[in-house]
């Protein structure tokens, strides 16, 4: 359980290599419960390559990785999400021809004996969304249906619907309009009001400046700095990114 001074996630010297090509080095992260740290650096700089190890997709090669202070070997993602780690893709991972309700809880439906309890299923769903303030027409409504910003409110309203502690959001924003982004952004700070964590992999850096709390900047698979949002700025941040200079962790 964690409490005000353990950290949600504790990652220490992480190494994955892929044949000869050394993905990440070295590389170490804490989070705290609530927190929302946003992850950076360019294509090749081993962010993906870090939440994988992290949601038990890939095995590290070296290092540790501690939920609540404790030592975990997470060997899936179904063994993440049994700890409370849930992912959102780009790709979103929805089901286009079934209804909002049916996707938040697609393989999992609540069940009355053989049957599927419709009313328990769209009732639960309808309370996830309106607990994030989700804009959704109808739990009734077919994915396909709807637009890019509002099946990735789907998408995060299924994995808070696991009670997770943590979210990690893979390039969000990448392709949303600036209504849907701003839609976002504010459901990500009603996780946070809510005591979940997140993680952003972004481009872009000023939702991060919008929501974050820290900022991690890796670079060819090392962490080259680390810095508090309230005390940088972008530029600050972008430079690191293109220098790949270490400098001091905050």
């Amino acid at each position: 359980m964690s409490d005000s001074t353990t950290p949600l996630v504790e990652m220490r010297g992480i190494h994955k290599s892929f044949g000869a090509v050394n993905a990440l080095v070295d590389v170490n992260l804490k989070l705290m419960p609530g927190e929302i740290l946003g992850l950076v650096g360019d294509n090749s700089a081993g962010k993906s390559t870090f939440m994988k190890i992290l949601t038990g997709a890939y095995h590290r090669d070296e290092g540790e990785v501690l939920i609540d202070g404790q030592n975990t070997d997470f060997r899936s993602p179904q063994e993440s999400r049994d700890a409370g780690i849930e992912m959102i893709y780009q790709d979103f991972a929805l089901c286009g021809n079934l209804d909002v309700a049916q996707n938040i809880f697609l393989g999992r439906w609540p069940r009355r004996g053989l049957f599927v309890d419709r009313r328990k299923m769209y009732g639960e769903a309808s309370e996830v969304l309106q607990r994030l303030k989700v804009d959704v027409n109808s739990v009734f409504q077919k994915v396909e249906s709807l637009s890019g910003g509002r099946q990735q409110s789907v998408a995060i309203a299924r994995a808070i619907s696991f009670g997770p502690k943590l979210i990690i959001l893979d390039e969000p924003t990448a392709n949303l309009s600036v209504t849907a982004t701003e839609r976002l952004l504010e459901t990500m700070s009603e996780l946070k009001a809510h005591g979940v964590a997140q993680i952003i992999i972004s481009h872009r850096l000023t939702d991060i400046f919008q929501v974050g709390d820290r900022v991690m900047v890796l670079k060819r698979g090392e962490n080259v700095g680390e810095r508090v949002i309230a005390n940088t700025s972008e530029k600050e941040v972008l430079e690191l990114i293109v220098s790949g200079e270490p400098v001091s962790s905050v």
